[in-house]
């Protein structure tokens, strides 16, 4: 569940609690965790957290020993969460990777992932070039607007796909995939291709807005999200149509929210974002 907004508060956190803390210890509770570069685990012991950075839904941990760098990217995927130890989660035994710190605000963090779709990656400069090359399109909060325009006027296809679409565009998910399409009063199923300038636009302007107010939330606590101080996201209370199937219209046009037969969690308007309008 996690996607753009909560791993950016997650890497908010870390840098907060965590940069210039020293790695003392890694324990790795499983070896398959660890996607690429577990035979160079024992080089992080000793390094210090230099820098957190986020890319898509995945957080990239930087550490520095001597004059080398080399990062830990924690993919997030569905249910991937970066705790504190004084976190406390429902099944422990789903803690996978427990680092151990001296110097910081926190003295562990701990990459806790139930269904294991995520993994974590070890890897050099040269390694996470081709990691962010490979699975990451461009960033939607840093994006400018005539190269998100470029990139929309050159694509086909449905749109909500195309949010989605994480080689595309990095981080959106399917919650806020359905709260942007809605503000924007765009159907999930509009041809990109045919869309107008002005009006990929407002997409763009409407979705810097949607993500950048879920982050100054603490994301959208849906499921088992908590940030690494065990927090909850806000944003939820925010939602328009992600998951309210059969209720009313947010903007009382009189109609009723419904979910997309083709798709089970596409949540619309059939009013507010008619297919039938003009791109």
């Amino acid at each position: 569940m996690p996607e753009l907004p909560e791993a950016e508060v997650v890497a908010r956190q870390l840098r907060t609690q965590l940069l210039g803390a020293q790695l003392t210890e890694c324990l790795i509770g499983r070896a398959d965790i660890v996607r690429e570069g577990l035979p160079t685990l024992s080089w992080y012991h000793g390094a210090v957290l230099e820098d957190v950075e986020r890319y898509g839904k995945s957080v990239v941990l930087g550490f520095k020993k001597k004059n080398e760098t080399r990062y830990a990217v924690a993919e997030l995927g569905m249910t991937g969460l970066l705790l504190f130890r004084t976190t406390q989660t429902k099944y422990p035994q789903h803690v996978h990777v427990r680092m151990s710190f001296t110097g910081g605000r926190e003295p562990e963090l701990r990459y806790w992932n139930p269904r294991r779709f995520g993994r974590m990656s070890l890897l050099d400069q040269a390694g996470l070039d081709r990691y962010r090359t490979r699975r990451f399109g461009v960033d939607p909060l840093t994006v400018p607007c005539d190269k998100f325009v470029h990139l929309l006027q050159n694509r086909r296809g449905r749109l909500k796909p195309l949010l989605m679409h994480q080689q595309v565009i990095a981080g959106i998910g399917n919650i806020y995939a359905n709260e942007i399409l809605f503000r924007a009063r765009l159907h999930p199923n509009r041809e990109v291709n045919r869309l107008r300038e002005a009006t990929i636009g407002t997409l763009y302007a409407t979705m810097q807005t949607v993500l950048r107010e879920a982050i100054s939330c603490g994301g959208s606590s849906v499921k088992d999200f908590y940030a690494p101080d065990g927090t909850e996201g806000q944003y939820k209370l925010r939602h328009l149509v992600y998951g309210k199937e059969g209720q009313p219209c947010p903007n009382r046009c009189g109609r009723i929210i419904r979910r997309l037969q083709s798709e089970r969690s596409s949540f619309f308007c059939p009013n507010c974002q008619s297919n039938r309008l003009p791109g």
